[in-house]
Order: C-alpha cells, then sequence, then structure tokens
C-alpha cells in the first residue's frame, strides 16, 4: 500500500466516523499503542486496521480497478474525438482544403478550453471539474462496490486541503487532451500520406494581406523546428485556387502539421508534465491534520494516561474470523485465563509451564492483559467461559481479540458444578458463536494441549 492510500484510507475512516458515528475500535486503538510512533502514525495504523476488518481496503481496490478502466474508457474516448477532427480538418480530398478552417477545426476547441483551465488555474484554482466529475462518477460505478462511495469524497478533501486536486485534475485534463491532439496530428499525416489534397483561403471582408501575414505569423515558430511553410507567393496564389504543383501543397501541408503540433500537441505536452511534476512533488508532502476534530478527539485513546474499553456500535451480521496476528517466532509458552467466573475456584492445578492469567471481570483486568500480550504473546491460550452465562457479544469480541494475540487459541467451556445442568438452548448458542469465530472448544481441560502442544 502506498502512502497515499494509507492516508486516503485514514481520511475516510474519518469521514465515517464523523457521519455515522465512533466505530468499535478498541482493538484498533490497542494494536496502534503497540506499534508505537507519533499520533500520526498510530491514526494511521488504527485506520488501516478498521478498513482491513470493515473492508474498505476491498473497497478501495475494487475502486482503483474501477478507476483505471474509467480512465481506459475516457483515453479511448479522446483518441477517437482525435481521430474525428482530423478526418472534419481535411475531409475526403475532393475538394481544396480551407487551410484556416481546417487549423479552426483541429486548434479552436482545444485553444479556448486550454485558455478556459489557464484562467481557472490562475484565479479560481479550480480546473478540470466536469471530466473530473466524469472519471470519478465513472470510477465508482465501474468499481461495484457499495463501500467505494465513501472514498472519491475522502480524496478530494484530502487533496482540497493540500491543494493538490488542480493539479491531479491537471494532469488527467492535459493528458487526455494530448491524446486527443496526438489521435488528430496522426490522421492528419496518413490521409496526407495516401490522399491528394490542395490548399486554398478564402475570405469575403479581409483581404489577402492579412491571411498573408497571419500565415507568416503562425508558421514562424514550426519554421523553427525545420516545418517551413508556403511562401508569399504560395499564400498569393492559394487566394484564387489551389496551387497545382507538388512544392505548394506539401509546403502548405508541413505548415498545417507544424502549427498543430507547435500549438495543438505541445502545450498539452508542457502543461500535462506540469501538472504531473507538481502533484508528484506535492504528494511528497501529504500528511494528516491532526487539527481536525476527528483525529484530535482520538489523541486520548491512542497516546493516553488511562483508556477505556467499550462497544459503541451496533452489532455486526455476522462475527469477524478470526486470523491470528502473532507469528510461530513471536509467541512463546502457554497461558490459562477466564472469562467471568462467579462462583467457581479458580484456577485449577496447572503444570508448571502453564501460567495463570486469572479470571477477567473488570475492564481494568481485560485492559492489562490484552496489553501484556500485545509485548508477549503466548504460543498457547485456554481461554476458560463459564456456559451458564449467554455468549454476549462483549465476551465474544474479547475472545477474538486474545485469540488475535496469540498463536493458538482453544476454548475450554466449563462443565456445570454438582447439583446444576447447563441450559442446552445456551450451550448451543455458544457452540454456535464460536464456531462462527472458527475456534476450537471442549467441555474438558486443554491442559496437556497447554502444556505439550498437542493432546
Amino acid at each position: 500500500m502506498t502512502e497515499l492510500h494509507d492516508l486516503w484510507l485514514t481520511e475516510t475512516v474519518r469521514l465515517r466516523e464523523e457521519h455515522a458515528g465512533p466505530l468499535e475500535d478498541q482493538e484498533a486503538n490497542r494494536l496502534a499503542r503497540a506499534a508505537g510512533g507519533d499520533l500520526s502514525s498510530r491514526i494511521r495504523h488504527r485506520a488501516r486496521w478498521l478498513a482491513e476488518r470493515d473492508g474498505l481496503s476491498q473497497a478501495l481496490h475494487h475502486w482503483l480497478q474501477g478507476a483505471r478502466l474509467a480512465l481506459i474508457i475516457m483515453a479511448v474516448l479522446a483518441i477517437i474525438s482525435g481521430a474525428g477532427l482530423g478526418f472534419a480538418a481535411l475531409g475526403d480530398g475532393r475538394t481544396p482544403v480551407n487551410v484556416f478552417w481546417a487549423l479552426g477545426s483541429l486548434l479552436a476547441l482545444n485553444l479556448i478550453l486550454l485558455i478556459g483551465w489557464a484562467l481557472g488555474l490562475i484565479f479560481a484554482g479550480e480546473q478540470g471539474a466536469a471530466l473530473g466529475r466524469l472519471w470519478l462518477w465513472l470510477s465508482e460505478k465501474l468499481a461495484r462496490d457499495a463501500k467505494a462511495a465513501q472514498l472519491a469524497p475522502a480524496l478530494l478533501l484530502l487533496l482540497q486541503r493540500h491543494k493538490l486536486n488542480r493539479w491531479a485534475l491537471g494532469a488527467l485534463v492535459n493528458g487526455l487532451w494530448l491524446l486527443a491532439m496526438l489521435s488528430a496530428l496522426v490522421i492528419v499525416l496518413m490521409l496526407m500520406a495516401t490522399r491528394r489534397y490542395g490548399f486554398v483561403w478564402e475570405t469575403t471582408i479581409l483581404g489577402g494581406e492579412t491571411f498573408v501575414v497571419m500565415t507568416q505569423a503562425l508558421g514562424a515558430l514550426p519554421a523553427l523546428l525545420g516545418l517551413s511553410g508556403p511562401t508569399e507567393e504560395m499564400i498569393r496564389a492559394s487566394g484564387d485556387a489551389a496551387l497545382n504543383i507538388e512544392s505548394a501543397r506539401q509546403a502548405w501541408a508541413a505548415w498545417l502539421v507544424g502549427v498543430t503540433l507547435v500549438y495543438g500537441v505541445l502545450p498539452r505536452l508542457c502543461l500535462a508534465l506540469l501538472c504531473l511534476w507538481r502533484w508528484r512533488r506535492g504528494r511528497a508532502t501529504l500528511r494528516l491534520d491532526l487539527n481536525l476534530p476527528g483525529y484530535a478527539q482520538l489523541r486520548e485513546r491512542l497516546m493516553p494516561s488511562s483508556e477505556r474499553l467499550g462497544i459503541s456500535d451496533a452489532a455486526p451480521a455476522q462475527l469477524h474470523q478470526i486470523e491470528s496476528d502473532v507469528g510461530a517466532l513471536q509467541s512463546d509458552g502457554a497461558l490459562l485465563v477466564a472469562i467471568e467466573l462467579d462462583d467457581r475456584p479458580w484456577p485449577p492445578k496447572l503444570l508448571g509451564t502453564v501460567k495463570n492469567a486469572g479470571v477477567l471481570d473488570s475492564r481494568e483486568s481485560r485492559h492489562k492483559l490484552l496489553e501484556q500480550l500485545s509485548r508477549f504473546p503466548p504460543a498457547r491460550l485456554a481461554i476458560a467461559c463459564d456456559p451458564r452465562r449467554s455468549p454476549d457479544r462483549g465476551s465474544l469480541a474479547l475472545i477474538a481479540e486474545l485469540a488475535r494475540s496469540a498463536g493458538a487459541t482453544r476454548i475450554w467451556l466449563l462443565q456445570a458444578p454438582p447439583g446444576q445442568a447447563l441450559d442446552a438452548e445456551r450451550l448451543g448458542d455458544w457452540h454456535n458463536a464460536l464456531q462462527q469465530l472458527q475456534l476450537p472448544f471442549a467441555d474438558c481441560a486443554p491442559l496437556n494441549w497447554l502444556e505439550t502442544g498437542h493432546d
């Protein structure tokens, strides 16, 4: 994941919490604190974990795929549009080509929009909004992921805060116009190579001297590139009829190609490179704005003197599957812990190498153990639960968080005390919940497994 994607996901999580309320983030906060670093690093670590858990990382992957496909579609449309300009400028060769009409067909729209883009950049700081909105809309539609709808606003806010949107959209707009002008130029060259064109200029209200001056002025820069245009005699003679001499046709063709190249292709190429350079330079300076309310509120939770555990969002439709975050080389030893035991004697007699973590019956005890496991994860963890209690979401979330902090985990469903019986329906709820978590469970003490690693 790139630095931009990391910041993008962090901004997306902030917007999501701003509109929908705080997420359940106790484990994310704990892991961010354990990762260390400054506040910005911890906020990004927390956001990455939440994005992975809630599917935003996958949605970002889908959005990027849609964005690439949308860009390909727009590039193809730009190439087709440019080809259309080239065909419209020269026609089928049956009639002489009016050079200034052809030049207007090739360059007029491009130059008008180029001037509009430059004015927008100077005075408003926003440009290419229509093409940019079209690209974002296409990207979202092609992503086909409901969660991807949150990504585009987050990206825009992130870029606007650092004034990078103008350069990102500028690279997009000028890049597409560059493709269109290159396509038009290629079509013009192909037509000139395969058909014989005569060139004329026509006017009703302007004098011939005006066209001579205009033609020579426009051809001055292309002439520096070796694309010399028609002589003054050729220009004046072309006002009456198309000159039927090869040198005149070649001179007008070179002039038309040179003017299109210098005033159509090169400005867009230079501007696209400029915007791309400013975009890459600005992207390297992207940072989180820690003064935003959404980030400022995380300071106490991620760099606190004390923390609180709790659940603040609605229950998920399905429990998250557990994948241990601990590698075999990181973990060591065996640990037995119990959750909320009322009147049971504890602990059982343990073998020498198995450590007892006690009974987790308060927020403080849970927090203390989770912090210890984040630093010293056990290779094997057994969690004892009283199946007389209902498997509420808080207990299951704690079990899942403990399991992610150990190399391997087993659940010990304690048997009922003498003279009491377990409720079959409640026991079945425990079985179903633990099966969803994909955790092995049994009603006998896994002490041998804790000691040796096998039954």
